[in-house]
């Protein structure tokens, strides 16, 4: 399978080894304005949640994620960055963790969580 990072390849096998299934970019996740898609990296068919895997969070990231969040409410996108102390641009105060928190995404950095496949 190709995958568009290296730390996609990383998530793919933590995943794997959690013993959880999972398919890659399966869907194609609609939202306005003009008509767009958002493809989410990770799809759990147990749990019905996507998994995006994040290096960086760039503005564009962020506008459509409020977008798909505000227009697909009963889609679940939860992050896991690379590195969730990262500041979301040079110079801000708001890092990844925080840009989630503050917008209700569940997320998480260096590990996984095995909550996120139990609930």
């Amino acid at each position: 399978m190709r995958f568009r990072s290296k730390f996609e390849s990383e998530v793919a096998v933590a995943i794997s080894r959690m013993g959880i299934s999972w398919e890659f970019e399966p869907d194609k996740i609609p939202y306005q304005p003009d008509p767009k898609v958002y493809i989410p990296d990770f799809y759990i068919p147990r749990n019905d949640i996507y998994i995006e895997v994040k290096g960086r969070l760039t503005q564009q990231d962020r506008v459509k994620h409020l977008l798909v969040k505000k227009q697909n409410p009963d889609t679940e996108v939860k992050f896991f960055f690379a590195n969730a102390n990262k500041k979301i641009y040079k110079g801000s105060k708001t890092t990844h963790a925080d840009w989630a928190e503050r917008h209700g995404f569940d997320w998480a950095h260096k590990k996984i969580p095995v909550e996120w496949f139990d609930e």
